[in-house]
């Protein structure tokens, strides 16, 4: 996020240092354009920003999350339903060596549509059954809500505790209790 934060601080976004260190904290977990709706970046400022998020890709290996080992070990179809820019989100898929225990990666442009009408689009596709499925998710602002209003079950990912009254069907602060949770 470095090259990102540096690439913001030479924008005139039209917001205070403090709005700023903030929307750079959000966006560690949520669409830039949600951030920037949120604080109010100039619109001037936008379409270099969005032009440089476009043509981003991740080239450095990464590293999954200690626990991703569980979601690995999960029985069934995977998919992976992310918000953000496509180049962006399909190269850091494939620098954490993840690619291939997914089905499909679907990318949500969250300024034309949203993870729910992705989940919806998946069942379709493919033919899923609601009853079946197990949305795990660290947002209870996203994937969470618009699985829940889909009547699928959802696991809240939550170790820093940012939702603690989100209604989810399963919370934990890390993945221990995921197998629990998938009825595995």
């Amino acid at each position: 996020m470095s090259g990102l934060y540096q690439f913001l601080e030479e924008q005139d976004l039209g917001i205070s240092t403090e709005e700023f260190k903030a929307a750079k904290s959000e966006m560690l977990r949520t669409p830039f354009q949600k951030v920037a709706d949120k604080y109010g970046f100039r619109k001037e400022a936008m379409e270099d920003i969005i032009k440089y998020l476009s043509s981003r890709a991740v080239t450095q290996p990464l590293k999954p999350a200690d626990d991703y080992p569980l979601i690995k070990a999960l029985k069934g179809r995977k998919f992976i339903v992310t918000a953000g820019f496509y180049k962006q989100q399909t190269s850091k898929v494939k620098m954490l060596g993840i690619a291939d225990d997914f089905e499909e990666v679907c990318v949500v442009d969250v300024t034309v549509s949203n993870k729910k009408e992705a989940f919806q689009k998946l069942i379709d596709q493919y033919q899923l059954n609601k009853a079946e499925i197990l949305i795990i998710g660290d947002d209870a602002e996203s994937e969470i809500k618009y699985g829940l209003e889909l009547g699928i079950d959802t696991f809240l990912l939550d170790p820093e505790n940012l939702y603690p009254n989100a209604k989810t069907t399963f919370k934990g602060t890390d993945l221990s209790n995921l197998h629990q949770a998938a009825g595995q």
